[in-house]
């Protein structure tokens, strides 16, 4: 059996997962990275470092590049023509190109009737103002990153228009959204082939406006009541991906959905429960592939 992982190289995650399937299926280790593959239309052959993907058994995709951008939805078009040719790939292509823009992410559990906090998309100013001012305190996020990157807060102020009119030249599509009080932590919820695995809370230990682990914020474990699982559950059906975090803020007003993610919840889930998240997902990609 040939299994082969597209992530990142030197990448703690990408190179856990590559480790146990190759420690599972006695194969050699095979992480690739998609700035290195050739394909060949209409042949349909994908080659990286001497491998040719189209002849794989399957492929798990844990990182499609370094840095979040319009750029990776190319990449996975090229995934789409092996899974259109028979590769099993997991999760699809095309689920993963429906989470990968926090726009299209966004509009899908809204339209899936998801509890999240009040947005405005816009490109233009005044109506970026009026939404700060209609929020109180709103948080601009690009549309494609992770981890709260090029994220910021704006509060009302006579400097708000210009600092909106500065980030729009940068991002044209504006992703506006009103802060909610995190308690100090906000949750990551995993699934495995739709199923429950565990949760895992991010807890802030500074003063930092939002949780994410590069602004010093913690994993520790969390067990939420029944109801939040199954709003989690809900809300990663939608997508179809195999192995999936949704993230969940339990708010005064009740609880919020910010996004349901494709890449990310391997190291919280072994800081925070000691969950070896490579090697179970490894186990269900076999499986499927069997």
């Amino acid at each position: 059996m040939k299994i082969g992982v597209i992530g990142l190289k030197k990448a703690w995650s990408s190179e856990q997962l590559a480790d146990a399937v190759a420690r599972k299926t006695g194969q050699k280790k095979m992480l690739f990275e998609m700035k290195d593959v050739r394909l060949d239309l209409p042949s349909g052959k994908a080659v990286v470092d001497g491998v040719n993907l189209s002849e794989l058994d399957g492929i798990i995709i844990k990182k499609i590049g370094r840095q979040y951008s319009p750029d990776l939805l190319d990449r996975l078009e090229m995934l789409r023509m092996l899974e259109g040719r028979g590769v099993r790939i997991f999760s699809s292509p095309y689920s993963i190109l429906r989470v990968l823009d926090r726009l299209t992410c966004t509009i899908s559990l809204q339209l899936g009737d998801i509890p999240m906090p009040p947005t405005t998309i816009t490109e233009d100013v005044d109506h970026a103002l009026a939404a700060v001012e209609e929020y109180g305190e709103a948080v601009f996020k690009p549309l494609y990153s992770t981890k709260a990157r090029g994220m910021f807060v704006l509060k009302p102020n006579p400097q708000a228009r210009e600092t909106i009119e500065k980030y729009s030249k940068k991002y044209k599509t504006m992703y506006i959204q009103k802060t909610i009080d995190l308690k100090d932590s906000d949750l990551g919820i995993a699934f495995l082939g739709g199923e429950y695995v565990t949760t895992y809370a991010r807890c802030k230990t500074n003063n930092a406006w939002n949780t994410t682990t590069i602004n010093g914020g913690k994993y520790a474990p969390f067990d939420p009541p029944q109801e939040i699982i199954e709003l989690a559950r809900k809300a990663q059906s939608l997508f179809d991906l195999d192995f999936t975090c949704v993230d969940v803020a339990l708010t005064d007003e009740g609880p919020f959905i910010f996004e349901v993610s494709a890449f990310g919840g391997f190291r919280g889930l072994l800081d925070a429960r000691g969950i070896d998240a490579a090697s179970m997902y490894a186990d269900y990609v076999i499986e499927k592939v069997k």
